[in-house]
């Protein structure tokens, strides 16, 4: 496992800064709400990761793949709740400054992340690429989703930040809401590679 470590932490910092779902969830979040506001949503969507990605290397994975209909049900789960996502996204505007207006939580964050289809893909490559055949399962998965759990961290936090900067170009309730539209619209195409 310790010659794995290093192509382990480049693979998953390429998937958690590359743009996904998470990436436009949160950067969107911080561009309405700060960044301050915006951190139970990371935190969940790091949880989720990590958890996810503990579920897939102690068997989640067989599971899903010897049983497709539970597979179909999930993609369809995801995309549904993704979609829900985007409208929400879509429907702030600038009254979502007020103090009644929240960003999506540390639970609805943790699903999210479980509904994401890049999450998937990428955790099941991680544990498929950086696991060993004969190895210690528990401590290699461990290993693999506290990898995994800490570029996740970074890159929301990354994300985060720049969806606060751009926040603050965003005072105009137009411009606010041609921002809000494209960040939906991106989480939207987010879906197509979950369908081909």
């Amino acid at each position: 496992m310790g010659e794995l470590l290093g192509p382990l932490v480049l693979f998953a910092v390429a998937m958690t800064l590359t743009p996904g779902p998470n990436v436009v969830l949160v950067t969107a979040s911080a561009a309405n709400f700060g960044f301050r506001r915006t951190v139970p949503q990371m935190i969940g969507i790091t949880f989720g990761f990590g958890s996810m990605s503990m579920a897939t290397g102690l068997g989640l994975a067989g599971l899903i793949h010897a049983e497709p209909r539970l597979h179909l049900g999930l993609k369809y789960a995801g995309a549904i709740y993704l979609l829900y996502l985007a409208w929400r996204i879509a429907r702030a505007d600038a009254a979502s400054a007020s103090l009644r207006a929240k960003p999506v939580g540390f639970l609805e964050a943790t699903l999210f992340t479980w509904m994401n289809p890049k999450a998937w893909v990428s955790a099941l490559g991680a544990v498929a690429a950086y696991s060993t055949v004969g190895g210690d399962v528990l401590w290699q998965t461990s290993v693999i989703a506290a990898v995994l759990a800490a570029a996740c961290l970074a890159s929301v936090a990354i994300w985060a930040g720049f969806g606060s900067v751009i926040g603050c170009y965003l005072a105009n309730a137009g411009a606010r809401r041609v921002f809000n539209g494209a960040m939906a619209g991106l989480l939207v195409l987010s879906l197509i590679p979950a369908f081909r």
